[in-house]
């Protein structure tokens, strides 16, 4: 079987991909613009398997997508291709629109355009797997309450609004033309890899550095959070197992409030690289006013909360694990602590994305 999947170099798409090489015999069509969050070194573990091949192409050119699709003749598509990141939809939300809206009309149009040329047996074995973000649900309102696969769509940031958008257009797509289309909507991802300006790398290589540790508002608002091997996991076995039309939530069964997350990360440095022991802090440089910084928690600086801040998320994963047999194996206790020993161990992938280093052998990327 051989899987093409869009967004291949981002975060989750690396994952996915990651999953398919090293657990399966399938092959894999990596399609990627090489954004500033799209980094090939995530790959550089399997980049080399016979099975795996990359494609440097943005979706919203519908003609190199044609000609993807037409030369790699896929049996699924996992698309993950998206702006992803709030703060930059709130600051410049044109591509966003473009990415997650037009991208995903382009690549449902050459899906389907493929898919009616395909034979009977083939055309029945084709899937379009779209995965999007509980985000697009909004906020839930009770402390008990759980998005379900039936919740309401209500979007608070131009980058949730966006993937709704292209939500409804893949089930659009299913109910007026046909093309066999399953829908997930996943929690927050964490995990090695992770772009560092997310919350979770953020924090750790802040904290590492002994530079301030931004909280925004009070720090009470709460996610679902979600081992990206565990998501990787799910999103292969909805792709292969799951049923056209449905849609499924995949959470980590993990609800923690950002700050405890912060909490958290500080103190497994404590215990794993000591604060005293840190060179950093000697040579921290605060203000002439502020306290010495002599732990990670010392750096906690709460911060202006950005507009339109959802208070809490959550998942109900039921269906799922009634349905094809998934949980996930990681606890929040555990895969943090995964999580922080990586970017310890990783250095050097994380210091060449700091640096911008990472991003410089683009020019010389062929398709």
């Amino acid at each position: 079987m051989k899987v093409l999947v869009t967004g291949g170099a981002g975060f989750i798409g690396s994952a996915v991909i990651r999953h398919i090489i090293e657990n399966t015999n399938d092959s894999v069509v990596n399609v990627d613009k090489l954004t500033y969050a799209g980094n090939l070194e995530s790959l550089q573990c399997i980049s080399n398997d016979q099975r795996y091949a990359f494609e440097q192409v943005d979706i919203c050119n519908r003609a190199e997508l044609d000609r993807v699709f037409e030369q790699h003749q896929p049996d699924i598509v996992m698309h993950l291709a998206a702006e992803s990141h709030v703060d930059r939809s709130i600051d410049g939300p044109a591509e966003f629109i473009d990415t997650n809206i037009i991208g995903t009309y382009n690549l449902l149009e050459a899906a389907r355009s493929y898919w009616n040329l395909l034979s009977d047996d083939s055309k029945a074995k084709f899937k379009f797997h779209h995965i999007s973000t509980d985000e697009v649900f909004g906020d839930l309102d009770g402390p008990d309450d759980l998005f379900t696969e039936e919740s309401s769509y209500a979007p608070s940031s131009p980058y949730s609004a966006s993937k709704a958008a292209s939500d409804h257009l893949v089930r659009a797509w299913q109910r007026t033309y046909g093309l066999p289309t399953i829908l997930s909507n996943c929690s927050n991802n964490y995990g090695p890899y992770h772009f560092p300006e997310k919350l979770i790398p953020l924090v750790i290589l802040n904290a590492l550095e002994a530079k301030p540790l931004p909280v925004y508002g009070d720090g009470l608002q709460v996610r679902d959070w979600l081992f990206v091997e565990d998501h990787a996991r799910a999103l292969f076995l909805i792709a292969t197992n799951g049923k056209e039309g449905e849609t499924y939530n995949i959470g980590g069964h993990n609800e923690k409030t950002n700050i405890d997350v912060v909490n958290t990360i500080c103190e497994l440095l404590e215990e794993l690289v000591p604060s005293k022991s840190n060179s950093a802090f000697n040579h921290y440089e605060g203000e002439a006013d502020s306290v010495t910084k002599t732990s990670y928690k010392d750096l906690i600086t709460f911060v202006e909360d950005r507009p339109g801040h959802d208070i809490r998320y959550a998942i109900d994963a039921s269906k799922l694990e009634r349905e094809l047999g998934w949980k996930p194996e990681e606890s929040f206790e555990s895969g943090i602590r995964k999580t922080v020993q990586w970017y310890l161990e990783n250095k050097s992938w994380w210091n060449r994305v700091l640096d911008g280093s990472y991003a410089m052998e683009r020019l010389g990327t062929k398709t």
